[in-house]
């Protein structure tokens, strides 16, 4: 069936552009399913898992953002802490739950899964992003939040889901080189950028 990954800066559109892709591709959009497999694999309950995962308010990436400026985990400091093991098996999990679902066929957003599923010959990489003003003026415009808060959350999200890659997979999740499509969705309508992305997913054979 093939799989599409997609890895989306703070209001670059990626919770309504990768459902649009999956209802034109007739594949499921696969977000809330995987804290939900990662806690079956574990034998924990969700909240556990959900406190660990990139997408949810209290998940792990909200803890490794206070991290982001520190290389290593190894250091002396509040880095060198006990859950690392933990951490090691919800990578192992979460990585397992991708990879099913890259079985069966869908379209993933963030847990750095065009890095989990880079060899994958069936599968479509995407990046959206946008210059920060941009960004900032398109959630201000869409939410009706004053800007000084939008920018405070544009910085934490994105500091935020960049410090999960880093942590977990020692990469930039804004190098292009990840993605075999990158499109900046502040300068292309979000309809037009899922057509391409779909366009881009049928010449890839998803």
């Amino acid at each position: 069936m093939g799989v599409v990954t997609v890895s989306a800066s703070f209001g670059a559109g990626g919770s309504e552009i990768g459902p649009a892709v999956a209802a034109a591709l007739g594949l499921p959009f696969v977000d809330r399913a995987i804290p939900v497999g990662v806690a079956r694999k574990l034998d924990v309950p969700l909240a556990a898992a959900e406190r660990r995962d990139e997408r949810t308010e209290g998940g792990l990436w909200r803890i490794v953002s206070s991290m982001a400026l520190v290389p290593e985990l190894s250091g002396a400091g509040p880095m060198a802490y006990h859950t690392l093991a933990d951490e090691h098996a919800f990578r192992e999990k979460t990585e397992e739950v991708l990879r099913e679902i890259a079985a069966v066929g869908g379209v993933v957003l963030g847990r750095a899964a065009a890095l989990v599923l880079a060899g994958r010959a069936d599968a479509l990489h995407v990046r959206l992003d946008g210059p920060v003003e941009a960004r900032v003026a398109g959630l201000v415009r869409r939410s009706g939040r004053p800007e000084e808060e939008v920018r405070r959350a544009l910085r934490s999200n994105d500091a935020a889901r960049a410090a999960y890659v880093r942590h977990f997979y020692r990469a930039d999740p804004a190098d292009a080189r990840h993605y075999h499509l990158v499109l900046d969705t502040t300068a292309v309508p979000w309809d037009a950028a899922a057509d391409l992305v779909v366009a881009a997913a049928h010449a890839r054979g998803v």
